[in-house]
């Protein structure tokens, strides 16, 4: 029991004491306070007599969950939840972690965006408006909790498939760090989502009279790199050794400020890097599944912005991992964009996207019926392409006859639709598994159910950055690595593709179910420990202790207890 001395001792402390308290998030334990807790604190009739468990509180919070009539309700008494009792809300995400990523995270997350000035109920995170870019150490200094282990921070520009959100943004950061800890293990009170509020070009944002952001059009030029810098330099100053995630950045701006900070910073891009890991373990997987190595590919990528070149980027390296040359590994990338093929006699291409551009020569004979310039079904009509992947947002892309061709000279096409949402998707698994006669390895960016076919249920796996970025924040944070290099995207997607349940069988998903994302995150997190170690960046350990730290790492959602 709790004695009068011990409760006045506790009062005249800092600790929360009575509402103070319930209104503390990642503290309250609501119904869950032990009697001796409730004495000590002062919650005395505040609270219900009956005193819960987590587990009993955790079935009547799933109850009232399943009672609301829609999504966005869902996703809005989930953020509520988490607003009010952390612990909570992430026992449950925990608990149903397939079913309400979705809603704390892609698709739902962009509605949510949408109406996040009509929706926001209490603070969270940090908002960084352009007006007060002078002050910005002063507002990291205002940050909740002092020691931070991840920051997402977002511009709000391409917000998933919706694009220019402005100040809206901040719900992406959120969402993302839900799963950072959910699935990684970070400590709730050790994260920090960012938007950094440089306007808005969306009139329909900037004429909501709901509007919460800066009302402005966008801040561009050297004015908004200047803008960044000042970011950037003030977290150095704050939050030296936590590590910063970019997130949703316009292809102009995205590898421009990588490029500028990734030897600076713990940093590393979502979007480009991450896309690519994940995508880079699904094909690992599914290259393996069909018997063959993936420095044979032939890979056909439709789509070449920032996110398609990313991946390219990763799997090029990959093959060169493998023992192909330079010259060896482009030469089997076959990129395509609005203007079709990217080859050497093209004037507008990105330095980023001449990488890829195939010498003019090569393909000086070729069919161009796509206006004039060499399309997709004429490169698919010309070369024995192993590996389709689309990055295009143009629904519909992979057509059947382009499918059935490609199917025709492999036995085992490789074929990712990657586009968001499900409307842009480049085909349906379901077709994509009946055009090849139930032999294509399929992995989509929108979800697909199972597809069944000649007496097989054939999971298709979604290729979501969830799979690796809570797994690389874990990682930094167990081998206290100074930096993310490529090397290490690159180990994790090969761990990613080690626990791929399609290399036992082959119906099954190229890539592990969330219901195994807790653990899988341990494995890559491990992985990518032994790889920074490699590289001098994390200190020396053995693999035992890493293997602890990271176990040690990673936080289960319980409660504290208070009563001594």
């Amino acid at each position: 029991m709790v004695t009068p001395q011990q409760v006045v001792q506790s009062s005249s402390t800092d600790f929360p004491q009575g509402t103070d308290l319930l209104n503390t998030p990642l503290l309250n334990k609501g119904t869950a306070f032990t009697e001796e807790e409730r004495t000590r604190f002062g919650l005395e009739g505040l609270l219900p007599p009956h005193v819960e468990t987590l587990d009993e509180q955790a079935v009547r919070a799933y109850e009232a969950f399943k009672k609301k009539d829609n999504d966005l309700e869902r996703h809005i008494y989930l953020r509520a939840l988490q607003d009010t009792n952390e612990v909570l809300f992430y026992r449950l995400l925990v608990d149903h972690i397939e079913e309400m990523t979705p809603l704390v995270y892609t698709p739902t997350v962009a509605e949510a965006i949408e109406q996040f000035s009509h929706i926001y109920r209490r603070p969270r995170g940090l908002f960084i408006p352009y007006p007060l870019r002078d002050a910005i150490p002063q507002l990291l200094r205002n940050r909740p909790n002092k020691d931070v282990d991840v920051v997402v921070v977002t511009d709000g520009e391409r917000i998933l498939g919706i694009g220019d959100q402005g100040a809206g943004g901040l719900g992406i950061s959120i969402g993302k760090l839900s799963l950072y800890s959910g699935i990684g293990g970070i400590r709730p009170e050790r994260t920090l989502p960012i938007v950094l509020d440089v306007g808005t070009n969306n009139k329909e944002r900037l004429n909501d009279p709901e509007y919460l952001g800066w009302r402005h059009e966008r801040i561009t030029g050297q004015a908004y790199y200047d803008f960044i810098d000042q970011f950037v330099q003030a977290v150095k100053q704050e939050l030296p050794g936590t590590c910063l995630q970019w997130e949703d950045f316009a292809t102009p701006h995205a590898r421009p400020i990588l490029n500028r900070y990734r030897d600076e910073l713990l940093t590393f891009n979502d979007d480009i890097q991450v896309t690519a890991a994940v995508a880079l373990g699904a094909v690992i997987g599914a290259v393996k599944v069909a018997g063959r190595s993936l420095k044979e590919q032939q890979i056909v990528m439709l789509g070449a912005g920032g996110s398609g070149i990313g991946v390219a980027d990763g799997l090029r390296a990959a093959m060169k991992g493998e023992g192909l040359s330079e010259e060896e590994a482009r030469s089997r990338f076959w990129v395509i964009d609005i203007d079709g093929l990217l080859h050497s006699g093209r004037k507008n291409l990105t330095p980023e996207q001449a990488v890829y551009a195939q010498p003019e020569n090569r393909v000086s004979g070729w069919p161009r019926s796509s206006g004039g310039n060499i399309g997709l079904a004429d490169v698919i009509g010309k070369i024995n392409a192993t590996t389709l992947i689309g990055f295009s947002t143009v629904g519909g892309a992979f057509t059947e006859p382009i499918v059935r061709e490609m199917a025709r000279k492999v036995e085992r096409p490789i074929i990712f639709p990657l586009s968001n949402p499900t409307s842009k998707s480049e085909a349906t698994a379901e077709d994509l598994i009946r055009w090849t006669d139930g032999r294509a390895l399929v992995a989509s960016g929108s979800p697909f159910a199972p597809v069944d076919y000649n007496g097989r249920k054939i999971t298709i796996a979604q290729c979501n950055n969830v799979h690796i970025f809570p797994a690389m924040g874990l990682a930094v944070v167990a081998s206290g690595a100074r930096r993310v290099t490529d090397a290490m995207m690159q180990t994790a997607a090969r761990a990613l593709a080690a626990n791929s349940p399609a290399l036992k069988d082959p119906s099954a998903s190229l890539l592990s179910p969330l219901r195994d994302s807790r653990r899988v995150a341990r494995d890559i997190a491990f992985a990518v420990g032994i790889e920074a170690q490699k590289q001098g960046l994390a200190p020396k350990t053995s693999e035992d202790e890493l293997r602890q730290r990271v176990l040690k790492a990673q936080w289960t959602p319980t409660y504290q207890d208070f009563s001594d």
